[in-house]
């Protein structure tokens, strides 16, 4: 799908919008880790970009759309795609409050508590992954990984939100 080894098919640069606000310090380091982890290993290619990349990518909400802005090494614009955020409405709320309850046991439960938390969290993140990827398809070539760290940003915006 994308030449991972020329460096020209990826994501150089990952910026979320900051007027939403800030959230809490778990999300905040959820935000912080999915952004480093998003920078160092990623497939990412608009389809149709004649001239390839790497790109940078801001990503924010407008009118209760998700908005990925993308653009080139130095700046120049290579495409916006507006998103809604529709589909994503049941599996985010169901993150979160999963996520809540995965926060809470980390302090007060066992072991095995919280694995069987993290499993249920796990699966709605691989949930709302594919669903980016599905709704991504046709305008952004990316490989699962890189839908995951993503949608782990979408969440962190949708928090603020």
């Amino acid at each position: 799908m994308t030449d991972r080894k020329s460096g020209t098919a990826r994501l150089i640069d990952v910026e979320l919008d900051e007027s939403v606000g800030r959230a809490t310090p778990d999300v905040e380091h959820e935000r912080a880790v999915a952004i480093f982890d998003l920078v160092e290993e990623n497939s990412f290619r608009p389809v149709g970009d004649e001239k390839d990349g790497p790109y940078k990518l801001k990503i924010s909400l407008a009118d209760s759309r998700l908005v990925f802005e993308i653009s080139r090494e130095d700046g120049e614009a290579v495409v916006t795609h507006i998103l809604s955020l529709t589909p994503f409405r049941r599996i985010v709320k169901d993150y979160f409050l999963i996520c809540e309850s995965y926060y809470q046991a980390i302090r007060t439960s066992t072991p095995s508590q919280i694995e069987a938390i993290d499993m249920g969290r796990r699966g709605l993140h691989d949930e709302g992954s594919q669903t980016l990827m599905d709704r991504l398809r046709g305008k952004i070539d990316l490989d699962f990984d890189t839908a995951r760290r993503l949608f782990t940003l979408v969440c962190v915006l949708h928090w603020r939100g």
